[in-house]
C-alpha cells in the first residue's frame, strides 16, 4: 500500500453512531469560519457508484461481499479523481478536505470477512494528513442508531462491530509515520469532545 500523503486532507473514522460525522462538520465549520476554503464530504458518496453501494447497505439488493469490497473501492476512486468536485480537485485548489469516512473503513469492516491483503490491494490509496479516530463504546454507538429510527444497516450488530472497532485499531497502528493519528473518546458531549479533538489538531 502506498505511503504517499495528501496535505490538508482530514478524515475521520469510527464506528457507525460513533458522531464522527458530527465532529467533521463541526470541525468543517470552525475552519471555514477562520477563513480556510473547506470541502466536507463522505464515503460513500451521493455519486452514482455511491448509491449502489448505500442501496446494498440498506438491502435494498443482495450481493457478496467481495463485490461490496470492490464497489467501495470504485467509489473511492471516483471520489478521489473527479476532475470538478473530486478529493485530488479540491486540494488543487488551495482547500482543505474533510471526509466523513476513507479507506480505513474498508479495512475496518470488510476485513472482518474479506482478506486483508486483498483489500488492501484495492484500495491502494494516498493517505490523508490527518486521521481522526472517534473512538466509542459499541453499545452506546447502537443505542446512538437505534434513537435515529431509520432501522439498522447491514452491518450495525453488536458482535460484528466489535470486530471491526478492533480491525480499527490495529488498521491505525500501521499508519505510516508521516500521517497525524487523533485519537479522541466517543462518550462525552459533542461540545466536549470537539474541544478536545481541536486541542489536540491545534497542538
Amino acid at each position: 500500500m502506498s505511503d504517499k500523503k495528501l496535505d490538508r486532507f482530514i478524515v475521520f473514522e469510527g464506528l457507525d453512531g460513533s458522531g464522527k460525522s458530527t465532529q467533521a462538520r463541526m470541525l468543517a465549520r470552525h475552519l471555514a469560519a477562520q477563513g480556510a476554503s473547506v470541502h466536507l464530504t463522505a464515503e460513500p458518496t451521493e455519486r452514482a457508484i455511491g448509491r449502489l453501494v448505500r442501496q446494498a447497505l440498506r438491502r435494498d439488493f443482495c450481493t457478496d461481499s467481495r463485490a461490496l469490497a470492490l464497489l467501495y473501492a470504485a467509489d473511492r476512486s471516483d471520489h478521489l479523481s473527479d476532475p470538478e468536485d473530486g478529493i485530488l480537485a479540491h486540494l488543487s485548489r488551495g482547500g482543505t478536505v474533510i471526509s466523513d469516512r476513507y479507506f480505513y473503513s474498508s479495512l475496518a469492516y470488510q476485513g472482518v470477512s474479506e482478506d486483508e491483503g486483498f483489500l488492501r490491494t484495492i484500495n491502494d490509496y494516498p493517505h490523508p494528513e490527518t486521521v481522526v479516530f472517534i473512538d466509542t463504546d459499541v453499545r452506546l454507538c447502537l443505542e446512538r442508531i437505534d434513537s435515529r429510527g431509520s432501522g439498522r444497516e447491514l452491518f450495525e450488530k453488536e458482535d460484528y462491530l466489535r470486530r471491526v472497532r478492533d480491525n480499527f485499531l490495529r488498521i491505525l497502528t500501521t499508519l505510516p509515520p508521516s500521517v497525524r493519528l487523533v485519537r479522541v473518546d466517543g462518550a462525552a458531549s459533542a461540545e466536549e469532545i470537539f474541544s478536545t479533538l481541536l486541542s489536540q489538531i491545534s497542538g
